[in-house]
């Protein structure tokens, strides 16, 4: 069976949609910036701001195994289209905002057009080029994905210096007006529209599953672990997902085929992708922090400091991409995995509140450039090795778990970042509010150096996908192809 779907613009389609998610991506993090000044004008605490970065990670993770199903029954265009209208117009009344309230509902309202989006763009990329330019295509998807978020506090401080944080909106609504012009014209359906039974008990689960877990992870940045309000949703999110996955094992047509599971490369590839989004979430939300806390940066400067490290991203994905169509993923990953973690030890042992600058600027280049060799590499190894028709189901599973990783990543980063302030504050009363924020950072980086040094382990025991393995994995029994 060809794994690829002839269309006419196969370039444009992938533009349009990986626009469309950088835009929705970037806007996980924009926020982070402007938190401070979003906090003095409504008269909020900052446990009440955090929820327009964890709203909008709750929202996408209920929303992007719905998709699965979605694309089963409305066409590309459709979805698309919907996904780019949506995000506008939440772009605009977050803009408009005249309450935290209604902020922070612009905010959900724009992460329902980016979940519809992120899966159909994983979805469609596969099936419009052949497998053997996949790695180049997905190197640009990749840079996505990372550069995105990486990107939001950089590009946000500078708006937020010379303008003020709701052009970060304006601008996001001028983009997603241009983009819905342009897909209107040029994208084309590539989807098998088989208007599955629609399992209502799947949804309810998936919803109180990813939402409970996410709600858990990041009220635990204010709450502790035995509060109600912290173990009440955890526990029922867990019970969740277990009947979630319990019931989709035993359906004949399953809302997210978790048999793709059974694949160890697309397994192991969601792992390190998970690991990966949970060290660039975990630094987007420290390194402002710090920046502008404990080195006394100013917004803009801060997002200037950070700045070369996104560069090093948007340079290097492309060429890893094309490089991995010739090389293969097991020398990225692996490379890669040992130059994020010698990042993270670099930042372990350089953070204080009178670190200079350019040991920040270094730290964080490296960071990126290991990880750069991971996620891309990681992501496509994973999905080569799926079957066509398991392609939606499992771009569903690992954007999903992207969106999980992130709000732990923010979530456990604060929790251990406030953790760390207080036991230095305790064992140095008479330290400076810089110094306390310096110690809550770096104590935080043992966290993220563990995570990179799991990482380093996953990544021995990555093998090389190829379409041989995708074409014989159609052996795995699905009722239907779930995508066309």
């Amino acid at each position: 069976m060809s794994t690829q779907i002839q269309v006419k613009n196969p370039k444009t389609m992938a533009f349009i949609l990986m626009l469309g998610a950088f835009i929705g991506l970037f806007g996980e993090t924009a926020l982070n910036m402007a938190l401070t000044n979003i906090m003095d004008q409504y008269a909020i605490k900052a446990g009440v701001a955090q929820w327009l970065t964890t709203g909008y990670l709750l929202v996408l993770a209920i929303l992007v195994p719905i998709t699965a199903l979605l694309m089963r029954w409305y066409t590309t265009r459709q979805l698309v289209i919907g996904g780019l209208v949506i995000s506008l117009a939440g772009a605009i009344l977050a803009a408009l905002s005249p309450s935290f309230v209604v902020l922070l509902l612009g905010r959900l309202v724009q992460a329902v057009g980016t979940g519809l989006i992120l899966p159909v763009m994983t979805t469609v990329l596969l099936i419009i080029f052949p497998i053997h330019r996949r790695g180049a295509v997905m190197g640009l998807m990749g840079l996505v994905i990372t550069l995105a978020p990486a990107l939001g506090p950089t590009l946000s401080g500078v708006i937020i210096s010379t303008l003020n944080w709701p052009y970060i909106f304006w601008f996001s609504a001028i983009f997603y007006v241009l983009l819905t012009i342009y897909a209107m014209a040029k994208i084309e359906n590539v989807s098998e529209i088989t208007k599955p039974k629609i399992d209502f008990p799947s949804i309810l689960l998936s919803t109180i599953g990813f939402g409970g877990l996410i709600f858990a992870l990041s009220t635990l940045a204010e709450k502790a672990i035995s509060s109600p309000i912290v173990w009440g949703p955890l526990l029922a999110g867990i019970i969740a997902l277990l009947l979630f996955g319990v019931r989709q094992a035993t359906m004949e047509q399953p809302m997210v085929n978790l048999r793709v599971f059974k694949y160890p490369m697309f397994t192991l590839g969601t792992l390190m992708m998970f690991l990966g989004i949970l060290v660039i979430l975990s630094t987007a939300i420290l390194l402002p922090l710090y920046l502008k806390s404990a080195l006394l940066f100013t917004a803009v400067m801060a997002g200037l400091i950070l700045l070369p490290g996104n560069a090093v991203n948007f340079v290097m994905s492309p060429i890893v991409g094309a490089l991995f169509d010739k090389w293969g993923p097991r020398v990225f990953i692996i490379t890669g995995s040992v130059i994020v973690l010698i990042g993270n030890i670099m930042f372990l042992t350089v953070i204080s509140a009178t670190s200079p600058t350019w040991q920040i600027i270094v730290a964080f280049m490296i960071l990126f450039f290991g990880l750069t060799m991971v996620m891309m590499p990681s992501q496509t190894n994973a999905l080569n090795q799926l079957p066509r028709e398991l392609y939606a189901d499992g771009s569903a599973a690992m954007n999903t778990l992207n969106q999980v990783a992130g709000a732990a990543g923010t979530a456990i980063a604060i929790t251990v970042f406030t953790a760390g302030q207080k036991g230095y504050a305790t064992a140095f009363s008479d330290a400076s509010g810089q110094d306390i924020v310096a110690a809550g950072v770096g104590y935080t980086f043992y966290f993220i150096t563990a995570i990179s040094a799991v990482g380093f382990i996953c990544s021995l025991f990555v093998k090389k996908s190829n379409a041989g393995e995708a074409k014989s994995a159609t052996s795995v029994k699905t009722k239907k192809p779930v995508h066309g």
